[in-house]
């Protein structure tokens, strides 16, 4: 097949790379987009390794997308306390309530979730705008710590703690957790046979922590995310509720996984803000050179001011003379 690219004078990038920086979803959801053929490039299906420019006609599920909404966006992050009973996808066909209609909307581009919390998962969820962002936290290369407040139901021996700490085998591969400690249970939880504990892992596998104590003949009843790489969950979000990140939290986020920092928001300019100012220079240009016809010398002559003034002064003069 043909590669969708535009012209070879044209500066020309990957197309996911593209999609992803303008928000349209983490560098891996817009690769599983263009290989099940719902990118097109002027008018053709997109195939991995396309290049295209921003005056390429791009469209995704045939919704053709404006050169505004493929423009950089200014990346935002915001924290978010997952309740329990909602999923992380943006439609559920069993008709669940999902976790994008309790966040704020954006101009351009979507909000991408980094990583996923299952329906009765509660707990701190990252999202962002900006889609490299969101590759890169969620990519197991960069170690990022998630760590989880854990219920248990049963008796946890040593042995088992031993198998959690050194590894178990799932379906999908080997795991293990990187921290495991005992915590106090809460008053109300203390003559049950409930045990609390606090566990770190660096991937996100699906379901990833509930398998592994499952591998080790433990159910799960209860599990809370508190922590995601450098980001607590702050003590006033209530659930259901999201912070946004200060400038200079994202540039930390974003240093820390190798990508450049930005701006502060308040010395960007936006292009139409340029242009806008543009135009209304020209304007005030425009006004002067008109009014400039009528004040210049002699304009006075023309008027009825300046008959009037005329008038006023011969009468002064006659009322002095007297």
């Amino acid at each position: 097949m043909k590669k969708t690219t535009s012209s070879p004078q044209a500066d020309t990038e990957k197309l996911q790379k593209i999609l992803a920086r303008a928000g349209y979803g983490s560098r891996r959801s817009v690769e599983k987009l263009i290989e099940e053929g719902l990118v097109k490039v002027n008018g053709r299906v997109a195939i991995l390794g396309d290049r295209a420019s921003s005056n390429d006609k791009i469209q995704i599920r045939d919704q053709l997308l404006r050169p505004a909404q493929l423009e950089a966006q200014s990346t935002q992050v915001i924290l978010y306390n997952k309740p329990e009973g909602r999923v992380c996808t943006r439609s559920d066909e069993k008709g669940r309530d999902t976790i994008f209609t309790q966040l704020p909307r954006l101009h351009n581009g979507r909000w991408i979730s980094i990583g996923r919390l299952d329906l009765n998962t509660s707990g701190l969820l990252i999202l962002t705008n900006n889609g490299e962002l969101a590759n890169r936290l969620m990519h197991p290369s960069y170690q990022i710590e998630r760590e989880y407040l854990v219920r248990v139901f049963g008796d946890v021996t040593a042995d088992a703690l031993a198998q959690l700490r050194e590894g178990v085998m799932l379906d999908d591969g080997p795991a293990k957790f990187d921290k495991v400690n005992a915590m106090p249970a809460p008053l109300s939880e203390e003559e049950s046979l409930n045990n609390w504990y606090r566990v770190v892992i660096k991937e996100g596998r699906n379901r990833e922590v509930r398998r592994i104590w499952e591998a080790v003949g433990l159910q799960v009843s209860r599990l809370h995310r508190v922590r995601y790489g450098e980001f607590s969950m702050p003590r006033n979000l209530r659930k259901g509720k999201t912070q946004e990140l200060t400038w200079k939290q994202i540039n930390q986020l974003l240093r820390s996984v190798d990508l450049a920092e930005e701006a502060r928001p308040d010395l960007r300019i936006p292009t139409q803000i340029i242009k806008s100012h543009l135009a209304k220079r020209d304007a005030k240009k425009s006004d002067r050179t008109l009014v400039g016809k009528y004040t210049g010398k002699g304009a006075q002559k023309n008027t009825g001011l300046g008959k009037s003034s005329s008038r006023q002064n011969n009468e002064f003069s006659r009322k002095k003379g007297r």
